[in-house]
């Protein structure tokens, strides 16, 4: 989880907008403190309606010209492409829009998760048990995902050409298998003992493995973990994947290069070394 807003005005304007976009869709928030996302930009609560069904109530902010666009409609178009993905992601319920301020805000009402999150961050530090079934769901579940079709685009060949040279100091490979990912399968975006999949606003077409390649990055921590993601993909450090390794590598580098992830620096310029080999 990560911190609310740095200005205390910031904070409370967005727990205000939770609370009224949780009376308009006729919800009553429960449980402790709320769940913030990245940069405070998100407000997460668990609550309950008015008959009686358990849910989450997820609230996005954005300046409101730019409310618009992938992040904005992931939830939704994800919800049309999906639905529950046979059971692995919280089906969309409901979605409240309003404005104030030059803001715009976006509550999205979900089904409430019947399991935990196997982190609370997206960086895998601790020891990880999972069911056996677990690895084999999951790669049913981005098989299914992959095969979907749509116009949505969650990695670009033009930010390869420019990341890729820029942090792992090599030519830009060219993207030749396309396929539709998650966009953002981290630790803090996967439940246990059963699979779900949470945060669909980044899903589109990416270079194929993206996926696989972004949860076995966020596992560097852990060299166990990491060699149980490999061990669940096996075409990870093939020539099917190195392009979306190298693009994922190049990305998580230049959040470090901003700050975030420091902990990955390490081990993310020691993948970027077996990639320049490779």
């Amino acid at each position: 989880m990560y911190s609310p807003p740095s200005g205390p005005a910031d904070e409370q304007r967005m727990r205000a907008r939770h609370e009224r976009a949780a009376r308009a869709l006729r919800v009553t928030c429960t449980g402790g403190e709320p769940f913030w996302g990245w940069d405070g930009r998100t407000l997460g609560r668990a609550g309950i309606t008015a008959t009686g069904q358990r849910v989450w109530l997820r609230m996005t902010s954005a300046p409101a010209d730019k409310a618009h666009g992938k992040l904005w409609e992931g939830a939704e178009t994800a919800q049309q492409a999906f639905a529950d993905l046979g059971g692995h992601r919280p089906a969309l319920l409901a979605i409240h829009d309003a404005t104030g301020d030059g803001t715009a805000y976006r509550a999205e009402l979900s089904e409430h998760l019947d399991q935990p999150v196997i982190s609370t961050d997206p960086i895998l530090r601790d020891r990880l048990e999972l069911p056996d079934g677990w690895w084999p769901a999951l790669d049913g579940v981005l098989e299914k995902v992959a095969a979907a079709t749509t116009d949505r685009v969650a990695v670009r060949q033009e930010y390869i050409d420019r990341a890729v040279p820029a942090f792992l100091g090599i030519p830009a490979p060219t993207v030749t298998r396309w396929a539709t990912v998650h966009g953002d399968l981290h630790w803090a975006n996967l439940t246990a003992p059963e699979l779900r999949l949470l945060d669909w606003e980044a899903w589109g077409q990416g270079p194929w493995g993206y996926d696989q390649a972004t949860l076995y990055a966020y596992s560097l921590l852990r060299p166990d973990v990491a060699d149980r993601v490999r061990d669940a993909f096996p075409f990870l450090g093939t020539t099917q994947t190195y392009t979306a390794e190298a693009v994922v590598c190049a990305e998580l580098l230049q959040t470090v290069s901003r700050g975030t992830n420091l902990e990955l620096a390490g081990p993310l310029q020691k993948w970027a070394d077996q990639l320049r080999d490779r």
